[in-house]
């Protein structure tokens, strides 16, 4: 055999193990795979309580001071949401002097999104504004499903 030949078969095979190592990582089925939500069984319904006292609000008008009282309770009963829903981060630290504590701090924080909350009430008692604030996971779901594409597998059709 002629070595153009032997170059021209030794080229063939090398394309055609080329050919054989890829198609051996593709799959023998194609498919389809169909998806559907997945519903609790149960939702929580979570309360909180904000307070603010109306007159530390820094204004002089009166009824200012209470529109403020009223934000500021309505925040507070936010943020306890928050912490119901995600937790607390808390940092703490404590140094010592001849063996002895000197000084110990602790922070808490907490950071989240509450969406579907309720205002259930709001109302003044004293010198402070009240809101009572309601989370029902059922209106927190719906607003899940209707902002994500979480899915299950539901079906695989093989072809």
């Amino acid at each position: 055999m002629s070595k153009v030949n032997m170059n021209t078969l030794r080229y063939g095979i090398g394309i055609f193990l080329s050919a054989l190592v890829l198609s051996a990582c593709s799959s023998v089925f194609d498919k389809q795979v169909e998806w559907q939500n997945v519903k609790p069984e149960k939702f929580p319904v979570l309360t909180a309580i904000g307070q603010a006292p109306i007159s530390l609000q820094n204004s002089q008008n009166k009824t200012q001071r209470m529109l403020m009282a009223i934000k500021a309770s309505k925040i507070a009963a936010y943020a306890e949401l928050a912490e119901q829903v995600y937790g607390q981060n808390i940092n703490g630290s404590t140094t010592m002097s001849n063996l002895v504590l000197d000084n110990q701090q602790l922070q808490a924080s907490v950071r989240g999104i509450i969406r579907g909350a309720k205002v259930v009430k709001s109302y003044p008692v004293g010198d402070s504004y009240t809101t009572e604030l309601s989370l029902d996971f059922k209106d927190v779901y719906e607003i899940y499903i209707a902002t994500s594409n979480r899915k299950e597998i539901k079906h695989i059709s093989y072809y």
